[in-house]
């Protein structure tokens, strides 16, 4: 241990004296890099989350700096690798190449395959894949798959060219996928889906206008604003391949039973919807379905929930991805300490639906 009179050991405190040694016992993650600890008795130096077996306090110093624990004396833990990136850095980073290898790769690759690129076994692998990125590995090929799908059938290559491109083995599985990944079959989607038919309606409530639309499938679109030829311009961007046809009186009602649920919450509506989105999130939007009327969740809770803790801004991103106001019920989702955070329709329109779902 380096001696007290010199000016790096002012920089370490006794860890039994110390308040940070309760991150040290609980081995707390987000402290690495904050500050580092050395033992006298085993002459090493770790970072607060090393899994060594907890040291007695009284031997143990708390050290605001990485060179303050290098100038004790001790040595480098080799579980913890406390000079290096920390264990959350690496894995971070092991997560980032495997995507790359699956985005690069011509062909859909094997769990294993991945596993053994990144160094991992695949149950960890797979693990720790899901933990970061919130879908699992197979989830994240078939998403970037589809994405080369519909890249290449838009730039107007063929089918054929586009089924081996993306990496499919035979044509037959292809066309068992291609209505899942594109909503219609591959020549109409080349076509520029030209036979999808978007129906709509415009109608007025309380917090503005609110424009409603379907497909074949279910309601696809409920936008909120206060300009409804705004709210159209806005469906065409969202669905530039569709044909959009103004709804009739039968669908005028559907309109008025949405005005009707954001009015008055208690009474509630059951639609089928037509959800378009990648696989997290289509999980993060039932996530938010399972969310009962009257409670607000946190990004973290909605992270937690699908089973992908470290997955906030990637849940935020889904919110704010939401073609469905209301029936997906995104204002739902709030800071942790309890504040506003955005909202696609505006915070007014958020805090409105709030404080009449709590109400009701």
């Amino acid at each position: 241990m380096a001696n007290s009179a010199t000016p790096l050991a002012a920089k370490s405190a006794p860890a039994k004296d110390d308040p940070r040694w309760a991150r040290v016992v609980a081995r707390d993650r987000t402290a690495d890099g904050a500050f580092w600890y050395s033992v006298a008795t085993t002459g090493i130096y770790c970072r607060p989350s090393c899994p060594s077996r907890t040291a007695n306090p009284r031997n143990v110093r708390i050290h605001d700096s990485l060179a303050s624990a290098q100038a004790s004396g001790c040595r480098p833990c080799q579980r913890c690798n406390p000079d290096g990136a920390s264990f959350d850095a690496e894995n971070a980073a092991r997560v980032a190449r495997a995507c790359r290898l699956i985005e690069d790769s011509e062909e859909m690759l094997s769990l294993g395959e991945v596993a053994d690129a990144v160094g991992l076994s695949p149950s960890y692998f797979h693990r720790l894949f899901k933990a970061v990125t919130g879908i699992t590995p197979k989830a994240y090929g078939k998403a970037r798959q589809a994405d080369r799908v519909r890249a290449n059938l838009a730039q107007g290559q063929s089918v054929t060219s586009t089924i081996y491109e993306a990496g499919f083995n035979s044509s037959s599985r292809f066309y068992e996928k291609s209505n899942q990944m594109l909503g219609m079959t591959p020549s109409r989607y080349r076509a520029g889906g030209p036979d999808e038919e978007i129906r709509f309606a415009v109608g007025q409530s309380s917090l503005g206008a609110i424009l409603v639309a379907s497909s074949a499938k279910g309601v696809a679109a409920i936008l909120i604003g206060d300009d409804p030829e705004g709210l159209v311009r806005d469906l065409q961007d969202r669905f530039l391949r569709a044909r959009l046809i103004g709804g009739d009186g039968d669908y005028e009602k559907l309109v008025a039973d949405v005005v009707g649920m954001i009015e008055a919450p208690r009474i509630g509506l059951d639609l089928p919807l037509d959800v378009r989105g990648t696989a997290f999130q289509q999980r993060v939007w039932q996530a938010l379905r399972d969310v009962p009327a009257g409670r607000t969740v946190s990004y973290a809770d909605v992270a937690a929930a699908i089973g992908a803790p470290k997955a906030v801004r990637a849940v935020a991103g889904a919110c704010a991805a939401n073609n469905i106001a209301v029936a997906i019920p995104c204002h739902r989702v709030v800071r942790n300490d309890g504040s506003l955070s955005g909202y696609a329709w505006g915070v007014d329109r958020k805090q409105a639906l709030i404080e009449r779902e709590a109400a009701a």
